[in-house]
């Protein structure tokens, strides 16, 4: 999958002109502790790299759903991860999803949405879509390069987190993720 052709046909919908790094993965998966997880939502598979590795992390009965915008990206996750259910949809339609498996709420939400592509309105927006979508005590678990935490729309995203979420933490930064990054812990 050629990233940069895709984030430079889509900026505000495509946030990286490479693949997450294995490293990054492994955080996330790590960072969320699936096994106990009910009911965990992915916003944007991108190449199905943290879904490859959701999948195999949750438990038999948990379920999990991916939302992804892009119809390509679309493509490579069911390639890359047959059983998993992948919807062509924007991520503000959580609840949409989350009806069709008779859910209200989920206890995980992970992202991989290029949140400073967002302006403030859509980044308000959709961190509400989030927290609505998450149970009490659920968690949200989504990246930053450490490029854009200095850039407004990072800096308006960071203050976004403490508004909506009770407990945001952070991870170290995986330094062989180009660019480096690292994950945000949010707790509703």
């Amino acid at each position: 999958m050629n990233f940069l052709r895709e984030f430079l046909r889509y900026p505000t919908k495509t946030g990286a002109i490479m693949p997450s790094s294995r490293a990054l993965a492994k955080l996330i998966i790590d960072t969320a502790n699936l096994s106990n997880k009910k009911c965990v939502v992915e916003l944007g598979s991108g190449d199905g790299i943290f879904t490859e590795e959701i999948e195999k992390h949750i438990n038999a009965n948990c379920e999990f759903f991916s939302l992804e915008i892009n119809d390509k990206f679309v493509d490579e996750t069911k390639r890359r991860c047959p059983d998993v259910t992948v919807y062509h949809d924007s991520a503000k339609n959580i609840k949409k999803y989350l009806l069709q498996y008779n859910r209200e709420y989920c206890d995980c939400i992970i992202s991989s949405l290029p949140w400073v592509a967002f302006d403030k309105n859509s980044q308000k927006d959709l961190l509400g879509v989030v927290c609505d979508s998450l149970e009490d005590g659920g968690i949200f678990l989504t990246f930053a390069y450490i490029h854009g935490v200095f850039l407004p729309s990072g800096i308006n995203f960071r203050h976004l987190l403490k508004d909506f979420f009770k407990d945001v933490e952070k991870t170290e930064i995986i330094w062989v993720n180009m660019p480096p990054a690292f994950v945000y812990l949010c707790r509703k």
